[in-house]
């Protein structure tokens, strides 16, 4: 893995620096969708939730919700890593873009949907959720390993 960083990117998290890992992992678009924290420097999994039906995208932008308001329960701020540009726009815009079709197998999906986005409209976003450069640096620590 890379750590070296272009003069146009961001550096690098791998200099002790506090920083939250997060990435999804759905089999199947919509299909079994889970999520996961991981506290960099020391690679723990600080959260992981599913699976649940979903999709990719909203395991994304639910990760990065998840690690949003568990920073602010703790009292605590710190970088977020996201490798989904998807997940990023959502949390900006403080809402989901899915087209996710509701019925009875992805109804929790979509109410965890609707409670994130009203999460971040009465709270905000109190951290920066930066882009993980896969190119450089190598998966995302929180990748669940399941690419083909």
């Amino acid at each position: 893995m890379n750590t070296a960083s272009s003069p146009n990117s961001q550096p690098a998290p791998f200099d002790g620096r506090e920083c939250l890992c997060v990435d999804a992992a759905c089999s199947g678009n919509p299909g079994p969708m889970e999520y996961r924290g991981v506290y960099l420097p020391s690679g723990r999994e600080v959260f992981r939730f599913g699976p649940i039906q979903g999709t990719n995208n909203i395991g994304e932008f639910l990760a990065i919700v998840h690690a949003l308001a568990l920073m602010k329960q703790r009292g605590v701020v710190m970088p977020i890593y996201s490798d989904s540009v998807s997940g990023m726009a959502w949390v900006r815009n403080r809402k989901a873009k899915t087209s996710l079709e509701r019925n009875e197998q992805t109804s929790e999906a979509l109410d965890l949907v609707l409670r994130a986005e009203k999460w971040l409209r009465e709270n905000g976003v109190a951290a920066p959720v930066l882009k993980w450069n896969t190119d450089e640096w190598g998966e995302i620590p929180a990748d669940f390993g399941r690419k083909k």
